[in-house]
């Protein structure tokens, strides 16, 4: 074994570590070197929304010694940015094995280094977490959560003042406070326990009420509220509120899914907890086709993701992608404002540079500002409080099911998402029409768009580096056509340049740096490669776009886009 691997294991084995995980360490090393080497090959590494890892011992796994050591590093840089002030901290996590540990863990840490804590009582949905921060004016957060990863993960997100997840500069600075942690001797662990204060059922409340103002059609609400609604969890925290935030808009018929509403770390229904995943949501759509039902919602384990499944005209179950769900939801938003008479000049709305470009086409036709910015909530957090008391944000998304309306909080929220795409499909019913319809006439007003996503997965000590060969690789030798198309920009976030590979001409991206690359053809068709942050993938995004001239065209227009994105899958070499 590498002589800097059986360095770390023996520092775990003869250190200030609980005899269970020594014990484990051992039955490794019994059993399979590889594990060993993969449980301790590195640190795993704080990036800019924290930690996430498969569980178990280990430098590279989560466990409490590697959220411990964490938390006294993100203490530490709390109590240098604050100094003498009062601290406080929310605390939030998922229905993962091992979250409430993990919270607890974090909260104990937190109270040692004399920061007040708010630890909520049991479980409950990541977006409560943003508001809360906000709500009692707390410095910082942390919800322990691998979102919608398998269930042998678990994470810790790192959230700032503004309920927002950790930005620069303070994103790095935490990094190097975490990384300053050499050893878990540095770690306060315990001595706190009168700075943990539980948060319960009020603070839910209090989060209900800002949901419920968020309604525009109350009304047409009352004239719908038998909408069939159907609703999964698929085990996680979204069954905390969800339901009670329908019944609180009005909503009288809502069906849950009950073998998915247990809440169960192992997902038991399920290969992936993941609304964006077919199967996941496969439940759902079963029951909502017996209950001839309206609409199905889902939501990932830390409810901050929702997927939607809705019928077309022939009475066929089709689930919509991220973009498709962000394009109903910002129209909507947008729209209805209009149409009430509460829409300002200075509203405006945020989306991120691989999400559909149809919301800016939508935008701009209502006089809203669409602003773009990197992947990563975040970001659109971070506008929106850089814009307030200035513009009025309405609504943010992103393409990978992610969803944020009203300025309350500064997360993903899939609990205010399904409220409000429910009062969406109540307001297209109440109309005579369905949301499927609604859809494909925007396409119509507006052009077909069509996306799609490829990820590719590198797993194992070589998979990083192969990653970055293959975003190296696009950067030194760009294509200059795609699928028999030119390629006539490449914009490189990372070197914040973007480029006219046809006039050669030059300008400056003003982002701050992302290792993405995107390349944009000659017919408006957009393909954009990311590395994902927090897992061991490449993402591939793609986004072709045609006139189309009437609904009856619909079917006809998709086919031809569909044959489009695999042709330019085909060309890139990525299947």
């Amino acid at each position: 074994m590498d002589a800097a691997i059986l360095e770390k294991v023996n520092v775990w084995l003869n250190g200030n570590y609980d005899q269970a995980t020594k014990d484990e360490i051992k039955r490794l090393q019994e059993s399979s070197a590889d594990d060993v080497a993969e449980a301790f090959y590195r640190s795993l590494e704080f990036g800019t929304g924290g930690l996430r890892g498969i569980m178990g011992v280990g430098t590279n796994r989560i466990n409490k010694y590697t959220i411990g050591m964490a938390t006294q590093g993100f203490a530490n840089y709390l109590k240098k940015v604050y100094g003498n002030a009062e601290i406080k901290v929310a605390i939030a996590h998922d229905c993962r094995n091992n979250s409430r540990f993990f919270a607890e863990t974090t909260a104990n840490v937190f109270a040692a280094n004399g920061i007040k804590v708010y630890l909520f009582e049991d479980l409950r949905p990541t977006p409560e977490l943003s508001f809360t921060i906000r709500r009692l004016g707390c410095q910082a957060g942390v919800v322990l959560t691998a979102s919608h990863n398998p269930k042998e993960y678990n994470g810790y997100k790192a959230y700032w003042n503004d309920g927002g997840q950790l930005v620069p500069p303070h994103d790095n600075n935490v990094i190097i406070e975490v990384d300053a942690i050499k050893s878990v001797d540095e770690v306060l662990w315990s001595g706190g326990e009168e700075n943990i204060s539980i948060l319960g059922k009020g603070m839910d409340e209090a989060f209900i009420d800002m949901v419920k103002g968020l309604s525009i059609y109350p009304e047409v609400i009352e004239k719908q509220k038998d909408l069939k609604i159907v609703y999964t969890s698929i085990h996680g925290t979204g069954i905390t509120l969800v339901p009670q935030v329908l019944e609180r808009f009005g909503f009288t018929n809502v069906s849950v899914v009950e073998e998915q509403a247990v809440v169960d770390g192992n997902f038991p229904t399920v290969v992936y907890p993941n609304p964006e995943e077919s199967e996941a949501m496969s439940m759902g759509v079963q029951k909502a086709k017996e209950l001839d039902a309206d609409i199905l919602l889902g939501t990932d384990p830390d409810a901050d993701r929702v997927g939607i499944a809705i019928k077309n005209p022939k009475g066929e179950w089709v689930l919509m992608n991220g973009n498709q769900t962000a394009v109903l939801a910002f129209n909507y938003m947008i729209e209805a404002r209009k149409a009430k008479g509460i829409a300002k000049p200075t509203d405006m709305v945020i989306k991120t540079i691989v999400t559909t470009n149809l919301i800016d086409d939508i935008a701009a036709a209502n006089g809203v500002t669409c602003y773009n910015v990197l992947t990563g909530f975040k970001w659109i957090a971070e506008l929106i409080t850089e814009k307030l008391g200035k513009e009025d944000y309405i609504i943010g998304g992103e393409e990978s099911y992610g969803l944020s309306i009203g300025d309350k909080l500064r997360d993903k929220d899939a609990v205010s998402a399904v409220a409000i795409l429910s009062e969406m499909a109540a307001y297209e019913k109440n109309q005579g029409r369905s949301l499927f319809e609604k859809l494909v006439d925007l396409y119509v007003q507006y052009g077909y768009y069509k996306e799609s996503l490829i990820s590719i997965t590198k797993k194992g000590m070589r998979g990083a580096e192969e990653i970055a060969e293959m975003m190296q690789g696009f950067r030194d030798n760009p294509p200059t056509t795609i699928a028999g198309t030119p390629v006539t920009q490449l914009l490189d976030y990372q070197l914040q340049v973007g480029k006219n590979l046809q006039s050669g001409n030059v300008w400056d991206i003003q982002l701050p740096k992302s290792n993405v690359l995107q390349f944009v053809l000659e017919d408006g068709s957009k393909i954009s490669a990311r590395p994902s942050g927090t897992e061991p993938k490449i993402k591939f995004y793609f986004s072709v776009k045609t006139p189309m001239e009437s609904v009856g065209k619909f079917e006809e227009t998709e086919k031809k886009m569909d044959e489009k994105i695999q042709a330019i899958i085909s060309d890139l070499k990525l299947k």
